[in-house]
């Protein structure tokens, strides 16, 4: 039998001992070089509207392509890097009250993947109803969610906060925002008189038509979360109506959200159905910033608004 030499045998016992330790190290890490134990621990399944997302340690780079996901984001402490702001820088200082530095990625309807690709997001949250469409491309980008925000209820609204507070690694931050929020509404409420029962209504004109938002529509959840009636009770957010129309439901107070230039109620105030509604005969006529009353949603604009209820009713 051959015999080797002992400094030889000390070699390969070295060479061994090293290919131990690599082989450890290596199973320990993940590809990204953090500790594998550390990733399992610190990731998070989410839960959303187009299936299940998982998301690792606290994104930092994230993009919104809907507002009320930049108040809840905002909320919790973080600016995004992305938002799809409709090219209107001005619309976004409005909700966070300040200005903030951060890329347009485009519009909500048709936000530019290629800008959002090039930020290098950890994160992007997206609706369930604009952006199912490209749900696939964006998840190639970064970890998505989708949730509600376009068509969504208060509570659907709240809810989409929650969710997001668990991506950010913030649930603790999410629970403490949401419960402060829910003291800002009940005290808001309280505020209101007692024997309070007139009916209320947030229509919407443009120039050739006027929509009511009905008690199911975001802003009418608000009113009623207030203490009011409101007039047009239905399971349908929305609901198109004539001056006919209006003057049936004749609405105690009456908030309007117009847009820009001539709408449609410039034409009925020649009418005497117009001057005849109790709103009108009152002086319970009010302006309702559009942006904030049906755009923005979210924790921030929900209180801006029933704020702004009390103001105009009751001047306080």
């Amino acid at each position: 039998m051959r015999t080797y030499p002992n400094k030889f045998i000390a070699i390969i016992s070295v060479l061994l001992i090293a290919c131990f330790l690599i082989s450890g190290c290596s199973s320990s890490q993940d590809n990204s070089g953090s500790k594998a134990g550390s990733k399992s621990k610190d990731s998070r399944v989410i839960q959303h509207e187009d299936g299940k997302t998982t998301v690792t340690g606290t994104p930092k780079r994230v993009v919104v392509l809907e507002l009320s996901f930049l108040d809840a984001v905002y909320n919790l402490g973080i600016t995004p890097v992305g938002i799809a702001d409709d090219n209107k820088k001005d619309m976004i200082q409005k909700l966070v009250g300040s200005s903030i530095d951060y890329t347009s990625v485009g519009t909500r309807s048709e936000p530019n993947l290629e800008v959002i690709s090039s930020l290098k997001p950890d994160l992007i949250i997206a609706d369930a109803e604009r952006h199912k469409n490209i749900y696939k491309q964006l998840k190639q980008i970064a970890p998505t969610v989708e949730l509600k925000s376009r068509e969504a209820t208060y509570d659907e609204t709240m809810d989409s906060f929650k969710t997001i507070s668990k991506a950010l690694n913030k649930e603790k931050e999410g629970k403490e925002k949401l419960a402060d929020h829910t003291k800002v509404i009940n005290g808001l409420k309280a505020e209101l008189p007692k024997d309070e029962n007139r009916s209320i209504v947030l229509g919407v004109a443009r120039a050739d038509s006027f929509q009511l938002h009905t008690s199911s529509s975001y802003d009418g959840e608000i009113f009623s979360m207030l203490g009011f009636t409101h007039a047009v009770k239905s399971d349908n957010a929305y609901q198109e109506v004539s001056l006919e129309q209006l003057s049936k439901i004749d609405p105690d107070i009456l908030f309007i959200s117009a847009n820009e230039g001539k709408t449609i109620v410039d034409e009925w105030k020649k009418n005497p159905l117009w001057k005849n509604l109790k709103a009108v005969k009152n002086g319970q006529i009010y302006d309702a910033d559009r942006d904030i009353w049906t755009r923005f949603r979210g924790i921030k604009s929900s209180e801006t608004s029933a704020k702004d209820v009390l103001k105009k009713v009751y001047n306080k």
